[in-house]
């Protein structure tokens, strides 16, 4: 019995053999059937990710400029608001720039949601 543990956990078994598949068969098990909060997994939004509480970093690719402000905060709170799961109004957003002034990104800063 402590011969086939240690060889289970040195993988110690030849490709083919009946032992190996079975350990390759858990394994496809766990990765398929293991429960997301073991891993902190969350749904992502691309290029959004949240810094702390109220605080978001924004990928340029998702702000679009071409709108007036109101409507421009206004998407990125509806984006935010799929990511996180709770209601997001951005109050406001701040370009972050690197030394020679290109914009990588923006921080959004939200403001509390009121509940009525």
């Amino acid at each position: 019995m402590l011969t086939g543990l240690k060889r289970l956990i040195l993988w110690d078994y030849e490709r083919g053999v009946w032992q190996y598949d079975v350990m390759c068969a858990v394994i496809m098990l766990f990765i398929a059937f293991a429960p997301r909060v073991w891993f902190r997994d969350q749904p992502r939004i691309q290029y959004a990710s949240q810094i702390s509480d109220g605080v978001f970093w924004i990928e340029p690719e998702l702000v679009n400029f071409s709108k007036p402000e109101p409507q421009r905060l206004e998407d990125l709170g509806k984006a935010l608001t799929l990511r996180t799961g709770r209601k997001q109004t951005i109050a406001r957003i701040e370009p972050i720039v690197d030394s020679e002034k290109v914009v990588k990104g923006y921080m959004a800063f939200t403001q509390p949601f009121a509940h009525k």
